[in-house]
């Protein structure tokens, strides 16, 4: 069975910091991508930041500069460091992991973390 557990999500305010964690057990092979998506009220869920396991970090234009993706493959843990946090980046965030796990479409998700940034 595989889980997805987050944490680290909690109320800031505009510019402080948070760091997102994310704790993957249950597969069986090592991860090829696993990174974080976001959801804010009434909008669709969006890509936030994705790594490979060859070493590769994308980002989304808005948090490009902002927020670093990191991963430690031996306790199969992505973390999720966010810097200068905007209003704008107020939602749910849920770890995400694609791999051939025996799904259909390879893609997991955990509950999500609420991620509150006032102003």
């Amino acid at each position: 069975q595989v889980q997805l557990v987050e944490s680290g999500g909690g109320l800031v305010q505009t510019g402080g910091s948070l760091r997102l964690t994310c704790e993957v057990s249950g597969g069986t092979t090592s991860i090829p991508a696993m990174g974080w998506y976001r959801q804010a009220p009434g909008q669709e869920r969006e890509q936030v930041a994705v790594s490979t396991i060859t070493g590769k970090n994308l980002y989304a234009r808005s948090v490009k500069g902002r927020f670093t993706i990191s991963r430690d493959n031996a306790k199969n843990t992505v973390y999720l460091q966010m810097n200068n946090l905007k209003p704008e980046d107020t939602g749910v965030y849920y770890c995400y992991v694609n791999a051939d796990w025996g799904d259909s479409d390879n893609n997991y998700w955990g509950q999500g973390t609420q991620v509150t940034v006032s102003s």
